[in-house]
């Protein structure tokens, strides 16, 4: 989270709700209520597969997602584009185009029979580019990236730590049941009644939101004994904790956390949601998913002022019709009028979002530099 103040923004979710409570809530508009991902940064979008092998670029992480205000979603990918801007030394100026296009974007999704995949809103270079390696990816090439070997045997180091032998039973057990063998054999390319097993499981630690939390990588061998092409699948079995995202009144949301996280990915992203289960493993409530080589992260560490306001339509329209899909039709359009009034005379953007955004960039700022304080400058201790 020190590396930069763009690696921040995604490192502090529940901060983010925090610093938003203790502005100026009322000056955001109450959206109707539907699935949110609560931590909508630029990361947790991107390609991915569904079980036929069709790619789209959906929101793709749904720990925090709530039944919840639609607005939440926006001011926190417009923080997340603020500082990839700032982040790249763009003018201030960019942020003031940046809303202006999220805006546009985003109110495009809610027009009448808007395509899933709609071609006419410009993908950026870092769009064009993930898509492009996304549908040539290989399984080779996703075990190489995520588990740097392409046996069938998970390498133990710094990324991988062994397992307890009440873990890796547990583990067995779970994928022993008939509910997880649908879900591995799911894909188009495998027999449904394959046999399933395990051939190799670690404890994964996948970044500062595993530590502390369940989070597996498991080997899985889909049919005979013999490893061919697509007979071999990597799922990730992560811990669903309690949102810290702010819920709507009386919203008829799961209590189980996984099943939670399930419901939100079906209604936001059907590519993801339905290659995901819930589950109970080792007392604590997990859901699971299949990595598939098509699924990636939308990469923008430096990027120029036209990429940054092409990305921001084109993003902002991606969860616009995450949201869009949930409405009826009187919703959408009533919805749309709402988030495009209270316009600045000078920016085209409405002012509860240039307000909220350049609020939280401060607030960001300064918190991030007080991180870094924190942790990056503490000295180290002796091995």
């Amino acid at each position: 989270m020190t590396e930069s103040a763009h690696a921040y923004v995604r490192g502090s979710t529940s901060q983010f709700y925090e610093w938003l409570e203790g502005t100026t809530p009322s000056s955001v508009p109450t959206g109707p209520p539907v699935w949110i991902c609560g931590d909508c940064h630029i990361g947790n979008l991107g390609p991915v597969a569904d079980t036929k092998g069709r790619v789209a670029v959906q929101i793709r992480d749904f720990d925090q997602a709530v039944i919840g205000n639609p607005a939440h979603d926006l001011v926190r990918l417009g923080l997340s584009l603020a500082m990839a801007a700032r982040g790249s030394d763009l003018p201030g100026v960019t942020t003031a185009k940046i809303l202006e296009q999220m805006v546009e974007g985003y109110a495009s999704a809610f027009a009448e029979r808007v395509r899933e995949n709609d071609e006419s809103v410009q993908k950026p270079d870092s769009v064009q580019f993930a898509l492009k390696a996304a549908l040539h990816r290989s399984w080779k090439e996703l075990l190489t990236e995520r588990i740097e070997n392409t046996s069938p045997k998970i390498p133990l180091g710094s990324r991988f730590w062994p397992l307890a032998g009440s873990e890796r039973r547990s583990i067995d057990e779970l994928f022993g049941t008939e509910e997880m063998r649908n879900l591995v054999t799911s894909l188009r390319c495998r027999d449904d009644h394959a046999r399933v097993d395990v051939l190799d499981a670690a404890y994964w630690m996948k970044g500062c939101s595993s530590l502390g939390r369940l989070r597996f990588a498991v080997l899985v061998r889909v049919g005979s004994a013999s490893v061919k092409k697509g007979s071999l699948c990597l799922m990730d079995v992560k811990e669903a904790v309690r949102s810290c995202v702010p819920r709507a009144p009386r919203a008829a949301i799961p209590r189980n956390h996984g099943d939670r996280v399930v419901a939100a990915a079906r209604a936001v992203a059907p590519s993801l949601g339905e290659r995901m289960r819930a589950a109970r493993l080792l007392g604590h409530s997990v859901f699971l998913r299949e990595l598939l080589p098509q699924d990636l992260k939308i990469e923008m560490e430096s990027i120029s002022q036209e990429e940054a306001i092409e990305a921001a339509r084109f993003l902002a329209a991606v969860v616009g019709r995450a949201h869009a899909r949930q409405m009826d039709s009187d919703t959408r359009q009533s919805w749309r009028a709402e988030i495009g009034r209270r316009r600045l005379r000078s920016l085209a953007a409405p002012s509860w979002l240039w307000s909220s955004v350049v609020q939280m960039v401060a607030i960001h700022e300064r918190a991030y530099l007080d991180h870094c304080r924190k942790y990056a400058l503490r000295p180290r201790r002796r091995r």
